[in-house]
């Protein structure tokens, strides 16, 4: 085994330069041992590397591969150079692997150059200079402190040389030390916190920053996510970040409250553009959808709210009203709610304790001469009812919802998706815990009598299972009597 030792300056020439010259000579990952700015030495697993002879021709390797070991030869782990040279031995025989997504290693060192680049740019936005004494020639110097998660302070000074030609300026870590001076960058050894002085520059700086400040945007957490919390020393304004903080919930007020009256023109438009005040009673919820089917839509029969107690332990949500349930203004009277009734009677749940309504609210139709012929609902009718069953839970309150069939587990969880798979299952949502199970309409329409009959007794029994969930469960005696 050979030990290659790279250096902490130019680690990325060096490790380049070693890794072509044992991809030519055909030295395979297990036969070397990479060791970072540490002099060749002989120790139990490694020996110095010897002078290469002549290597085979130069390999060619993909333009890709060769920036993503530029970024990750700058990554703190330890092995980040034996990964590297592995990944390049297989991509030797398999050039296609690096646009192999799947590849573990791959997605490994991918992950890594994410977070070189992520280092590279906190040093962009967290180094701050302080005014120093100029030079002999008179020419401004400004140094900073900066502690770098990686060893990306070389390849992001020249980001700093390009921003800041006009003066010299030094940057110090513990890593590696980057200066900047008569238009020249140098790299030495990192040291020390030096004893940097204050300067007026940096008062000027808090005060521009706690005039920018926006309290209506803090969110602590995102905050602290793109500004952690360990580069704050090192930066001036971070002294002002606690009281700024502990003052916004104020300050957003005093903002609210000194905000100009809207233009008469527009006031009414922003108005009606705004979010209705929730409604606090059932009757002025059954009021509001009075008043909104005194105007029809064509191909849309008037809004059905749900009925039951409020509160109820129990509600029962079912996707969309038919024919009979428009004409007769109430939900679950028609086939599907027949098939309702008597799977609740034989699971022993009685209807009158449950909140029974729909996710959609307005049957849906198309017209064939006299016939109105049930229409699916779309995403548009869905977001329309969903305001109105999201009232109906508020004011009933339930302790368990049972969403039968597609559309309300769209509704309540956000997918429909696997619904055969997920039935008899409760999952939790912001509306507090669901239970799926089929629609009774699918039931009805399945033409094989052996399905059919299996989907009755799963149905069934996801009723039952609502039941004792929810304490509504009869007694033996007592069913048939629901």
């Amino acid at each position: 085994m050979q030990t290659i030792a790279l250096p902490r300056i130019g680690t990325d020439h060096a490790w380049r330069d070693a890794a072509r010259r044992h991809l030519g000579l055909g030295t395979p990952p297990e036969d070397l041992l990479w060791a970072f700015d540490a002099p060749a030495q002989t120790d139990l697993f490694g020996s110095p590397e010897a002078p290469a002879p002549t290597p085979s021709p130069a390999l060619t390797m993909p333009r890709a591969a060769l920036d993503l070991a530029d970024r990750v030869v700058w990554h703190a782990d330890p092995q980040r150079f034996a990964r590297l040279y592995a990944f390049f031995w297989r991509l030797k025989s398999q050039p296609g692997l690096i646009r192999d997504t799947a590849d573990p290693d791959l997605i490994q060192l991918r992950q890594m150059e994410k977070n070189t680049r992520r280092c590279a740019h906190k040093m962009k936005a967290f180094v701050r200079f302080r005014d120093i004494a100029p030079g002999t020639d008179g020419r401004r110097r400004f140094a900073a402190w900066f502690e770098p998660t990686h060893h990306t302070v070389e390849p992001t000074a020249p980001f700093f040389a390009r921003r800041f030609a006009d003066m010299d300026w030094m940057i110090v870590t513990p890593d590696v030390t980057a200066r900047f001076e008569d238009g020249v960058l140098r790299f030495s050894p990192g040291s020390p916190r030096p004893d940097l002085p204050e300067d007026a520059t940096e008062e000027l700086w808090g005060t521009y920053f706690c005039n920018i400040f926006n309290p209506a945007r803090v969110k602590i957490s995102a905050m602290t996510s793109e500004m952690p919390r360990k580069y704050w020393h090192n930066m001036p304004e971070a002294k002002h970040i606690p009281r700024l903080i502990a003052e916004a919930e104020a300050r957003t007020r005093e903002m609210a409250d000194r905000a100009p009256s809207l233009p008469p023109v527009r006031a009414a438009a922003i108005r009606r553009s705004l979010p209705e005040a929730p409604v606090q009673t059932m009757d002025a919820l059954r009021a509001r959808a009075a008043a909104a089917n005194e105007t029809q839509d064509n191909g849309y029969g008037r809004i059905i709210l749900g009925e039951g107690p409020q509160p109820a332990p129990l509600m029962v949500i079912g996707e969309q009203p038919g024919d009979v349930e428009d004409q007769q203004g109430r939900p679950f009277v028609g086939p599907a709610g027949q098939m309702f009734d008597s799977a609740a009677q034989t699971a022993g749940l009685p209807r009158k304790a449950c909140f029974v309504t729909n996710a959609v609210k307005r049957f849906r139709y198309t017209l064939r001469g006299k016939r109105r012929l049930h229409h699916p609902p779309d995403r548009g009718d869905i977001a329309h009812g969903k305001w109105w069953l999201e009232h109906e839970i508020a004011l009933t309150r339930p302790r368990l919802i049972l969403a039968m069939g597609g559309t309300a587990a769209l509704t309540l969880t956000g997918r429909k998706d696997g619904l055969l798979a997920r039935r008899g299952g409760v999952e939790e949502t912001a509306h507090g815990p669901v239970l799926l199970t089929l629609h009774p309409a699918y039931i009805l329409r399945l033409a094989d009598a052996t399905a059919r009959a299996e989907a009755l007794d799963a149905y069934t029994q996801d009723l039952a299972k609502a039941a004792h969930m929810t304490g509504l469960a009869l007694p033996l005696r007592a069913q048939g009597r629901a």
